[in-house]
């Protein structure tokens, strides 16, 4: 199969038209040409952070909204449906995504509740989250927002930062305004990523 489409490249920072080959759902080559198209192609985009139940919708309507804007796939921490019901909101988390063509790439909460001195509806300790962790649908332990737990190397909290390297899977960071000793020791930890900073030098 042959499309014709105005290609946006990415790497060559261009778009140009090109006559665009398909088989079996995969493209295998792009070669630019003269004849002017309608229409663009371009690469998928990927939300890095988002937590669907914060938009008030089902990962289905969800998917329904974001698909006609390129996005096609999401990197989701079910952290807050998991703190009113629990391992079953995380399940129908997974289970409607896969109704989508949306790629749900789904996160174990490694907070539930976020704080101690929070009422939930659940609790998620370090046996749940290895549970999770064995799953093919959850890709990473999500945002580690108990940055003192790491810092204090508090048991139940190592006990998922543990479950997550036997698992090989990454460690997502939340540590608004760490520094220094303090922030060495949570990276040492294993986490490779925080989505909080405020600042370029905080970031850096």
């Amino acid at each position: 199969m042959k499309v014709l489409g105005r290609m946006v490249d990415v790497h060559k920072r261009a778009i140009y038209n090109a006559e665009i080959k398909i088989e079996h759902g995969k493209i295998l080559s792009i070669n630019e040409c003269e004849i002017n198209a309608q229409y663009y192609v371009i690469p998928g985009l990927i939300d890095a952070h988002v937590h669907i139940e914060s938009s008030m919708l089902t990962p289905g309507s969800f998917a329904h909204a974001c698909v006609p804007h390129g996005t096609i796939g999401v990197v989701s921490d079910p952290h807050e449906i998991a703190n009113v019901v629990g391992l079953a909101g995380i399940n129908y988390m997974i289970e409607e995504g896969k109704k989508t063509p949306v790629r749900f790439y789904f996160g174990a909460p490694s907070c539930v509740p976020a704080t101690e001195f929070e009422s939930s509806g659940a609790r998620l300790g370090a046996l749940e989250i290895e549970k999770l962790l064995g799953r093919n649908e959850i890709k990473f332990l999500a945002e580690m927002m108990n940055f003192p737990g790491v810092i204090n190397e508090e048991k139940e909290v190592i006990k998922k930062l543990e479950a997550a390297k036997k698992h090989k899977k990454p460690i997502d960071g939340h540590a608004p305004g760490l520094s220094g000793e303090s922030l060495r020791k949570y990276i040492k930890s294993g986490i490779s990523t925080d989505h909080e900073c405020s600042s370029i030098e905080e970031a850096l």
